[in-house]
């Protein structure tokens, strides 16, 4: 490995910048200054939480650049080096903290038109970091392969943005995280220089900018291992009580015969945030939801009247297929109603919610669950979703939060 990573070129000691010379040295890279459009650039979800909201107001970058190859990724970091300009990587915008949001102003580097599959072959590919993560199934479904994991925002989330700034989503219940070991094979990362490099990150090594937020390199490209595309049914299970619907997704992601995408829990006032669903949803009761293969269903649906589970919906996989791939009228699939699509459907119905992430331990967390309904009542609103994570199932937690004030939060957060 030769080179350093570093998408931070240093600071402009005071001096300002010279916007035309920096424009003319990006040569055919694609860029844009037109404010409307920095300003649209510069946003990520970071406004689910209140406190971003105020203090990440009005940050707004000078440029957008928008490379569609290594070469002109190159010229960008080299530029931003030269002129000692900030550089904030930028993939589809959907992460939740303000990683897309540059501080400082200077460059976004839009990556959205690096969205090529380099290669594929049974079980691996490598694709370019600004690829979308519901073309990538696209394109890799009719040769049986497909992402192990991808978050609600599939539909404009993009796989560099997803290992640098996420880390699990649907999939989850049988895959883990995408930190885990074998999850990412390597990264290829450009450094921000004079003279950039190209590194290429390997097994334990890409763990140097998996989740980093791209503060220490851009990344060009990944290559990972794929999981079988299976024909995924959707079901939504009702229960009568919270606990109830974690201790079946607990024993779904512990059925290891049973192949699943997907095992979320929402208390019973969650529900309501669910409009297009509430044909479907029976009032006061917990809501389990799962991604199930159509050859597992026989069991799943036994596993859930063992449970005292009422199954309230089902589609098919080809009509949940149509749902996620062809954009059809209607119902849009299931995984959009789970992880952080729940906080933005409740964030619509209701600006006084916001949220938090916690984890839950294993071999306590029906416990912890049990003990987080009775600590806060109305005010934190359980939403659950299952994972395997060390070789053993648990669950993580998007709690809904009645927001107050910074003050109550923090003690919600110390009480967790």
């Amino acid at each position: 490995m030769s080179g350093h990573l570093t998408t931070d070129p240093g600071p402009r000691d005071g001096q300002e910048t010279d916007w035309r010379a920096v424009k003319a040295a990006l040569g055919p890279v694609a860029w844009t200054d037109d404010p409307a459009q920095c300003k649209l650039k510069s946003r990520d979800f970071f406004w689910f939480s209140p406190i971003l909201k105020e203090e990440l107001r009005g940050t707004t970058a000078d440029l957008v650049a928008m490379p569609r190859t290594e070469d002109e990724v190159l010229i960008v970091a080299r530029t931003a080096a030269r002129h000692r300009v900030p550089v904030t990587v930028r993939g589809g915008g959907t992460g939740n903290y303000g990683q897309a949001v540059p501080l400082q102003g200077g460059i976004v580097l839009d990556m959205g038109a690096m969205n090529r599959i380099v290669w594929s072959r049974p079980g691996v590919a490598q694709i370019e970091a600004g690829a979308r993560l519901l073309d990538i199934d696209r394109e890799l479904r009719p040769g049986g392969w497909e992402l192990r994991l991808f978050p609600s925002t599939r539909r404009t989330a993009t796989l560099g943005g997803f290992m640098c700034a996420g880390s699990t989503g649907i999939g989850a219940v049988t895959w883990g995280q995408n930190h885990f070991p074998g999850a990412v094979t390597a990264i290829r990362v450009a450094t921000v220089d004079e003279e950039p490099d190209i590194i290429e990150l390997r097994g334990a090594d890409t763990g140097k900018v998996m989740h980093a937020y791209g503060v220490n390199g851009i990344v060009l490209s990944v290559e990972l291992p794929l999981g079988p595309a299976y024909d995924w049914a959707e079901r939504i299970v009702a229960f009568e009580t919270l606990v109830g619907a974690a201790r079946f997704a607990q024993a779904l992601g512990e059925a290891d015969g049973l192949a699943k995408k997907l095992a979320a829990v929402m208390d019973a006032r969650i529900a309501p945030n669910f409009r297009m669903l509430a044909p479907f949803l029976p009032p006061g009761r917990a809501l389990a939801f799962a991604m199930v293969a159509e050859h597992s269903l026989d069991g799943f649906e036994a596993l859930a009247a063992e449970h005292g589970g009422t199954v309230v919906f089902e589609r098919d996989a080809r009509a949940a297929a149509a749902a996620a791939y062809e954009d059809t009228p209607g119902l849009p699939p299931i995984y959009e109603f789970t992880w952080n699509h729940t906080t933005l459907l409740a964030l619509r119905a209701d600006r006084d919610i916001t949220y938090l992430q916690c984890r839950y331990a294993v071999g306590r967390n029906i416990e912890q669950i049990a003990w987080a309904e009775r600590q806060f009542g109305e005010e934190v609103l359980q939403h659950l979703e299952f994972q395997r994570r060390d070789g053993a199932v648990a669950n993580s937690g998007l709690p809904l939060v009645r927001w107050t004030d910074r003050a109550r939060l923090e003690e919600i957060i110390r009480a967790f």
